[in-house]
């Protein structure tokens, strides 16, 4: 645990610094010359400095303490940014699906993990007929599938970017059972 009173990062600060970093870096890559070769070059190194040094942190780890480690999310990112993961691609994946399971359920459909095949991510999903609470009907009702396809293809990336794709079979939902009609009121229309 850290020293109480030490100064730690919230996720939203986190994130925030993260983009930060991303438009600084975007800004150096762009601009000519020596100095921004040098830099980049730096900002290389103490990147491969860093993922040297959480592999070793893993390499000491404990099972227990691995699979902490890997919860974090901001830990688990940078476990995977520096191929140390302790868990297979497919395993974070399939994980993954299995968190927005309860979200897409709400929505009034169903995501699975279907598995890999090669570098391609296969979800089973099924639509909820945009009927469901809140959801509305209309010409909007298509576009709550996409937003969940959407969703589960930017999940499952984010916790396993060794894979190239996520491929959603799209599985129709179950018909509605026939309504029952008693044989008695069948041979009644006929006896008229």
């Amino acid at each position: 645990m850290a020293e109480a009173g030490a100064a730690r990062l919230a996720d939203p600060d986190v994130e925030a610094r993260l983009a930060r970093l991303d438009e600084l870096l975007a800004g150096l890559e762009s601009a000519p010359g020596p100095t921004t070769r040098s830099a980049t070059e730096a900002v290389g190194l103490l990147t491969e400095v860093y993922g040297e040094a959480l592999a070793r942190v893993m390499d000491h780890a404990d099972g227990q303490l691995a699979e902490r480690l890997a919860d974090d999310e901001l830990l688990g990112h940078l476990l995977v940014l520096h191929d140390v993961h302790p868990e297979p691609a497919e395993r974070r994946a399939a994980r993954a699906v299995e968190r927005l399971r309860p979200a897409v359920q709400e929505r009034g459909g169903d995501v699975e993990w279907a598995g890999v095949e090669g570098q391609v991510a296969r979800v089973r999903m099924t639509s909820g007929g945009g009927c469901g609470s809140g959801s509305g009907c209309g010409a909007g009702a298509g576009a709550g599938a996409m937003d969940v396809t959407d969703a589960v293809r930017e999940a499952v990336l984010a916790m396993a970017p060794e894979l190239t794709a996520v491929e959603p079979l799209t599985v129709a939902p179950p018909a509605p059972a026939p309504a029952f009609v008693p044989l008695a009121t069948l041979t009644h229309r006929g006896a008229r």
